[in-house]
């Protein structure tokens, strides 16, 4: 076989693990719209709120702590001590868990039966200000979060393939073990989403609120229970694309690429958001390979949002979605 066709494999392999990322941001996205009927548009700086958190805590940094000293003239950044991974990655979980409640109490316990548009409204305002609050609880600054995740190239997998094919796939440690957490949480999320007493209610809660109401079901619970499991799922995003790249603001721009994915794979189905990032990744890595030379480079930057695009022209439900029919 060519070298050039395994390096096209290569290029799919490396696509599939972009994938894997993108779809557990768009999980997040699922699980709420699926409960709440909100589409979470603060979803990405939910990750980048949670890694940020993660780092603070692990690292024992003093939270505001640029505020109090600029208020009381003091000059005190960390507490001297060190969190394992571990104990970190539960004390930001507890975190998460109380800015779900925060949130439902705060903001949409005063929202019931608010227009689509104005829900959408306030998790724009969310975003924003999740962003500020985590610069001023944590700071700005790049941030490098490392919870003992194997990085660099899978030197047995290369060893492997070269001595199979002649040609080493490069693939990257994190990436698997990306793809590995991806795969038991779909499979996770599902099972809980099918079988559980939490679930069914959730389940019911998304077919109609009223309904579930009159059988005894907790809306506040429901929704506290959902944005829990949404910021559970951003904190395993923020872990996996933080100790990628680094925890910073472009982390919370991973929102955007979710969007492309969600209307492939439909805005209710957790199986969607998978498959549908999986075409994604694969397909802007393919695009690049065989087109971008051609038409200038940087085609992974668009090519999710054209492919979007054209999803919504002639399948706005998407692959997975419920295709929903009015009387009018």
């Amino acid at each position: 076989m060519p070298e050039q066709l395994f390096f096209a494999l290569e290029v799919i392999l490396n696509g599939l693990m972009a994938g894997v990322l993108y779809a557990l941001v768009a999980l997040g996205f699922v699980l709420i719209y699926k409960a709440s009927g909100i589409f979470n548009y603060s979803q990405g700086v939910m990750a980048l709120f949670a890694a940020a958190t993660l780092v603070g805590i692990m690292d024992g940094q003093v939270p505001f702590s640029h505020l109090i000293n600029a208020i009381f003239g003091t000059n005190v950044h960390h507490f001297g001590w060190h969190i394992p991974a571990l104990l970190g990655i539960l004390l930001t979980m507890g975190v998460m868990v109380f800015l779900a409640w925060a949130v439902n109490r705060f903001v949409f316990k005063h929202l019931v039966n608010q227009e689509p548009i104005i829900l959408f409204m306030a998790t724009i305002g969310l975003a924003y200000f999740l962003e500020g609050l985590s610069d001023l609880m944590w700071g700005g600054q790049l941030k490098t979060l490392d919870v003992g995740l194997p990085q660099g190239m899978n030197a047995t997998l290369d060893e492997v393939t070269f001595n199979l094919f002649g040609y080493g796939f490069f693939i990257d440690n994190l990436d698997i073990v990306a793809s590995i957490v991806a795969l038991i949480l779909v499979v996770t999320l599902t099972l809980y989403s099918q079988y559980s007493k939490q679930g069914r209610a959730l389940r019911a809660v998304a077919d109609d609120h009223q309904a579930a109401l009159s059988v005894g079901i907790s809306l506040n619970f429901i929704w506290i229970l959902v944005w829990s499991i949404a910021g559970f799922v951003a904190l395993v995003a923020g872990i996996m694309w933080g100790a990628k790249s680094g925890v910073q603001f472009s982390l919370s721009l991973m929102a955007l690429k979710a969007l492309p994915v969600l209307m492939l794979g439909g805005f209710t189905s957790i199986p969607g958001a998978i498959v549908g990032g999986l075409i994604i990744g694969v397909g802007e890595k393919l695009f690049e390979f065989t087109l971008g030379g051609m038409m200038g480079g940087a085609t992974e930057n668009w090519f999710a949002y054209v492919l979007a695009l054209i999803f919504l022209v002639f399948r706005p439900q998407g692959l997975f979605g419920e295709k929903i029919i009015e009387r009018v």
